[in-house]
């Protein structure tokens, strides 16, 4: 609109003057009633008076050049194309005519065409701005962006007070690397008119990228509230909380974004990863497919949308769409992975087996495919196979601590204690805040009548957790043992009154989790007793009936996991049992 206004500008009256000329009064009241319709922003009225005009004295450059660009602003590149080569046939010398023409032609993409009219047009008017500014966004399409930088920068020197001219340089300089350079750009075009909005968005995505969180949150901000139609800036502006930690606004801007730019498939991935972090899976999932629809050959698309979904509870649906994304990019280790991993949630451990040994050879070297390997293993019964897989998961990264954890587990169910107790040891030196060890290492302790070792392993796990009744329960046997009854009393009374407590979904989100990484790890005893926990904290917590019907499936107890399937199901219908 701004270059349909500058041309409007240039060959009005000389539209005007050639009309009186030739006394063609129809035509000029045609063409002066399409550029009161221009300036009104109504380019639906505009067009049609225009054709009429130009129908009436197609003879005429000026009108022709006018109706093509109300036509370009309109999206009919062609017709305007058409209208724009007579007006040049016409007129050869008209400059407007050869600046329009190469606009047109850039819009169509048709670059090379539009480089030799837009040369023409600054040929023609020297000490015009645009054609330079015209020439620079073509060759910068061209991806020429050392020619593109010089014409930009002749556009300034022509046009040292245009704002645009400063903006878009400063955008140039930015795509080259010259981050300075175009900080300095955008500076000058605020400094012109503080009130520039394109200005206000680039200098805070370029302070955003050079780190200046701060300086780029407010530049985002303004340009938000200059324009609040500018998806892309709400987009950056996410960014900028995303990089301080304000979850909640960065969740809002992108939430944003993704309202003003549905058809944006990185504004939704961006906006689906982050309301992932929350509660509200749902909304990720919907964001995710959107993803997946807008770039259906995507195989990434396809991973998040299987990991949200699993996520949330459709198991199958999961499955999937993860069999996608390895369709996809079926040499991808990580999605075999997770598809590994989402059968192995779902008790399909033979097909959990095979995606994790196909991905392992993609990857031979992945720490965390070998032990979600061994779990799955464990999880089969095949404990020999799953220890050296643990070993092997261990020895690639010192620093995991699942592995330490679940081997534990597996010497503690072996009655191996020393070993139990020994791996369990090394989990909480690399995790210190690891309760679910400690109270395991306490309960290996007791089997041994180590009582005063269980007892510390015991109070420390409640120290982590003060809300872990089973730690509570245990640790009362443990004193009673020791002849503590006084100490015995006060745990079992707190172990007691936790599990009767309704402590709401925060303490049976907290039991629900620690009983999903006890499943994990091949703990079902235990797993189930946090499940079971959860519940009593939160009767109307979907989850862990969910969850407890999953360690009960695993367990063999059929009857009741269908029903603890069935209270999900009712609870929260996306909840679906396992297959």
């Amino acid at each position: 609109m701004l270059l349909l206004m500058a041309v409007l500008g240039l060959i009005a009256g000389a539209a005007l003057c050639a009309q009186t000329t030739a006394a063609n009064m129809a035509a000029t009241k045609a063409y002066e009633s399409g550029i009161a319709a221009i300036r009104a922003g109504d380019t639906a009225k505009a067009q049609s008076d225009l054709e009429r005009a130009v129908k009436l004295s197609p003879g005429n450059a000026e009108m022709q050049v006018v109706l093509g660009q109300v036509m370009l602003q309109r999206g009919d590149y062609d017709a305007a194309i058409a209208h724009l080569r007579i007006a040049v046939r016409l007129k050869p010398n008209l400059a407007s005519g050869h600046l329009a023409l190469g606009g047109a032609l850039s819009a169509k993409g048709l670059l090379d065409e539009a480089i030799v009219q837009l040369r023409e047009a600054a040929k023609l008017a020297p000490g015009d701005a645009e054609p330079h500014r015209g020439l620079a966004r073509a060759l910068s399409a061209q991806h020429k962006t050392p020619e593109a930088l010089a014409e930009m920068k002749q556009a300034v020197a022509l046009a040292p007070q245009s704002a645009e001219a400063h903006d878009e340089l400063g955008s140039l300089l930015a795509q080259s690397g010259q981050n300075a350079e175009a900080e300095q750009q955008f500076q000058a075009a605020l400094q012109i008119d503080s009130a520039y909005q394109p200005a206000h968005f680039h200098l805070g995505a370029i302070r955003l990228n050079n780190g200046d969180v701060g300086g780029a949150e407010k530049e985002l901000t303004t340009a938000t509230e200059l324009n609040p139609k500018d998806g892309l800036a709400f987009y950056y502006l996410g960014d900028a909380y995303q990089r301080v930690g304000d979850k909640e606004a960065a969740l809002s801007a992108y939430g944003q974004a993704a309202a003003l730019l549905p058809d944006s498939a990185m504004v939704q991935r961006k906006l689906g990863l982050a309301l992932q972090r929350t509660t509200d899976v749902e909304r990720a999932v919907a964001a995710f497919r959107k993803v997946t629809e807008l770039t259906p050959d995507d195989p990434d698309a396809y991973n998040n949308l299987g990991l949200a979904l699993m996520q949330l509870g459709d198991g199958e649906a999961a499955i999937k769409a993860l069999k996608e994304a390895v369709r996809l990019r079926p040499d991808d280790a990580g999605f075999r992975g997770n598809l590994g991993t989402v059968y192995l949630q779902l008790s399909d451990f033979d097909a959990a087996v095979e995606q994790l040994q196909q991905a392992l050879i993609m990857a031979p070297n992945d720490a965390s495919l070998h032990y979600d390997l061994a779990l799955a293993l464990k999880l089969k019964d095949n404990l020999p196979a799953a220890i050296t897989e643990m070993h092997k998961a261990i020895e690639l990264d010192p620093k995991l601590v699942d592995p330490h954890y679940t081997l534990g587990i597996i010497f503690w169910q072996q009655g191996e204690f020393p070993a139990a107790v020994e791996q369990l040891r090394k989990a909480v030196e690399l995790k210190p805040d690891y309760a679910e060890a400690y109270y395991t290492m306490g309960s290996v302790l007791k089997q041994m009548n180590q009582l005063p070792e269980a007892a510390q392993a015991l109070r420390e796990a409640l120290r982590l957790q003060p809300q872990f009744a089973g730690a509570h329960t245990t640790l009362a046997a443990v004193l009673r043992q020791m002849g503590d009854t006084t100490g015995a009393q006060a745990e079992s009374q707190l172990g007691d009154t936790l599990v009767k407590q309704k402590i709401g979904v925060q303490g049976a989100t907290f039991a629900t989790n620690s009983g999903k990484r006890m499943l994990d790890a091949g703990d079902l005893d235990g797993a189930i007793s946090q499940f079971r926990n959860a519940i009593k904290s939160s009767p109307s917590y979907a989850l862990a009936h969910y969850q407890l019907a999953v360690a009960l499936s695993r367990k063999g107890e059929k009857t009741e996991a269908a029903e603890e399937f069935r209270k999900a199901t009712e609870l929260d219908p996306k909840l679906k049992a396992t297959p």
